[in-house]
């Protein structure tokens, strides 16, 4: 579409309300019936989003002379996310743009570390379970690796399975990958077993824990029995973890960390040979929204420990009661989640035919496509309506199985 732009401009307080009117049509995430993209920790945190990344809107993460107080709130994020996830001395990290940033960062790293360590550059490969995220895929047809999905264990769990795993390393392999958690179905990775085979190959181990990475600490904290997932495990040299999902933080903030300062070297970009200044930026990105910075620091010291266990304690609370509720409708729960996200599917109901019932009663969800599956990614504030969701699931349940459900509705994420 090509449009012009307004000769004269508008008087804000129209365009303001445009934009609001624009927005009509939207998934109402605020009233809670939204169950993806959107993490809702309520409105007091969402006031404070608004206030730390306004207060640096304008500023660039790309200058720290120039914006000191912005790099030393980068270095302090990353500092509170290593502690949290057991980094070691040394270990070290940067704030991106997203969960997708980070994972390609983090593939870049571990492909950039394996040339200096002499490995085949023809046929790399990273090694992966079914179901990580395709943000690997895309990473991967950026530097052309090639990506080996192995299937998951048959036991149920819908865990990686390590041993398979394993069977599809070789020389050239320059990473494997395991989740905390898989964002499919909600489950955790046996991140140790993975380590003890990434350590038998000699083969970096990446944990995407963009889901979990600011959840499950937390949990752990509140006597959720959550596995060793994160730099516990002494084979995982990487991480990926988003800020603006359960961390409550504005978008887009995520952070990619690593075990050692050895590590990390391999992922700033240093350029001198071109008519400008020298440049070195820690990601890909050269501007560096400052807000997205400041929001995650002012976001996570709001809130502290304290504030984050009342949190997903609320999440994991709601995801038992959702679980309760479901099996009492039929649905079987997909493996055993543990945290925020969860599916489920109904034996005498395809879970497609029953998302286009749900989503006409008003709720914007998701599915799983392996198994056939309804998908929950719940916020704080689903513990509102937890009940009026059931409510309307079961009339969906019941629609589909009398054969009045409506047009198919196509559930992707586009």
């Amino acid at each position: 579409m090509i449009m012009q732009m307004p000769e004269t401009g508008r008087d804000w307080n129209d365009v303001r309300a445009e934009m609001v009117t624009r927005g009509g049509d939207d998934a109402q995430w605020r009233d809670g019936r939204t169950a993806v993209y959107v993490f809702n920790a309520g409105p007091e945190i969402s006031a404070v989003q608004h206030d730390a990344y306004g207060l640096y809107m304008a500023e660039n993460g790309l200058g720290p002379l120039a914006f000191p107080s912005l790099a030393q709130m980068e270095k302090e994020v990353i500092g509170m996310g290593l502690g949290l996830l057991h980094g070691p001395d040394g270990s070290t990290g940067a704030m991106t743009s997203g969960g997708t940033d980070s994972i390609t960062m983090a593939m870049k790293t571990a492909r950039d570390y394996a040339r200096s360590l002499g490995k085949p550059r023809e046929g790399q490969n990273v090694v992966l379970p079914q179901s990580a995220h395709l943000a690997f895929d895309k990473a991967a047809h950026l530097m052309d690796i090639e990506i080996r999905r192995v299937p998951l264990k048959t036991d149920g769990s819908y865990e990686a399975d390590p041993v398979a795993m394993g069977d599809a390393v070789d020389a050239a392999t320059i990473m494997m990958v395991g989740s905390a958690p898989n964002f499919p179905h909600g489950i955790i990775d046996p991140i140790a077993a993975l380590g003890e085979v990434a350590a038998k190959h000699g083969v970096w181990l990446h944990v995407d824990a963009c889901v979990g990475g600011y959840f499950a600490p937390f949990a752990r904290m509140n006597g959720v029995p959550v596995p060793a997932f994160d730099f516990e495990v002494p084979a995982v040299q990487s991480m990926s973890a988003d800020l603006h999902k359960y961390g409550y933080c504005a978008k887009g903030a995520s952070t990619v960390l690593f075990r050692s300062e050895e590590l990390y070297a391999h992922m700033p970009f240093d350029m001198a040979g071109w008519s400008g200044a020298p440049m070195k930026t820690p990601t890909l990105a050269g501007t560096r929204p400052g807000g997205a910075i400041s929001a995650a620091w002012g976001v996570m010291n709001t809130l502290g420990v304290e504030g984050y266990k009342r949190l997903q304690g609320q999440v994991c609370a709601t995801r038992e009661r959702m679980e309760d509720g479901v099996k009492r409708l039929g649905f079987e729960i997909v493996g055993n989640p543990m945290l925020g996200l969860m599916a489920f599917h109904h034996p005498d109901a395809h879970a497609f035919a029953i998302y286009g019932e749900i989503f006409r009663r008003g709720w914007f969800t998701s599915v799983t496509k392996e198994p056939p599956s309804l998908h929950l990614m719940l916020s704080p504030k689903h513990a509102d309506v937890a009940d009026a969701y059931l409510a309307d699931l079961e009339a969906s349940v019941k629609a589909v199985q009398a054969g009045k459900a409506g047009e198919k509705v196509e559930a992707r994420y586009s």
